[in-house]
């Protein structure tokens, strides 16, 4: 994939993670906890690599709290651009060392949510004594597992059908469908 289209579509992936959450925000009680910003992170890893994912997560809820006030800066949008950077990097990392089967897209998004989710419980002790406010384990499994599930759920099942479907496009020039691995000798 060429440079220039990796930078439009990381443009892309930045623009949704901020505009989504004005869409998602509209469901009444699950609108926050579908984790709206994380989707295209994510993706933006997959797709167009680790350098351009872990830019596009650090980047997207920094410049949205700046542009919107949402979320706010400390601690909430400094500790979730380190989580969803984390996120970018390992989709991309993973999934460009793995077999570029079904599976090992599982692998790559799941092992990407629990060192995003470690990474924001890390950076979030210190940013949340440094605002006042005490960062505990009732606070971590809250915001990292209880208040996510809605989010998690979305992810585990819209990434790999986004992935599957444009692998099957042709638009992964790397990803080759399972049904055609079948019937070849590796």
């Amino acid at each position: 994939m060429k440079q220039t289209r990796k930078l439009v579509l990381s443009a892309l992936f930045m623009a949704l993670g901020i505009v989504l959450p004005f869409l998602t925000g509209q469901i009444q009680q699950i609108g926050n906890m579908l984790l709206p910003m994380h989707i295209p992170v994510l993706l933006c890893g997959f797709i167009c690599g680790w350098q351009y994912g872990l830019a596009v997560g650090l980047m997207t809820p920094l410049l949205r709290s700046v542009m919107f006030g949402m979320p706010p800066l400390m601690p909430t949008a400094a500790a979730m651009a380190v989580e969803l950077a984390v996120y970018g990097l390992m989709t991309g990392i993973l999934y460009a060392k793995l077999p570029k089967k079904v599976p090992y897209i599982y692998v790559s998004l799941l092992c990407a949510m629990i060192t995003g989710r470690a990474a924001w419980g890390l950076v979030g002790i210190p940013l949340y004594g440094i605002a006042g406010n005490r960062f505990n384990m009732q606070i971590f499994l809250s915001g990292a597992l209880l208040n996510a599930i809605p989010g998690i759920i979305l992810q585990i099942v819209l990434i790999p059908i986004v992935m599957i479907t444009l692998g099957k496009a042709g638009v992964l020039k790397d990803y080759v469908p399972e049904r055609e691995m079948e019937g070849s000798c590796e």
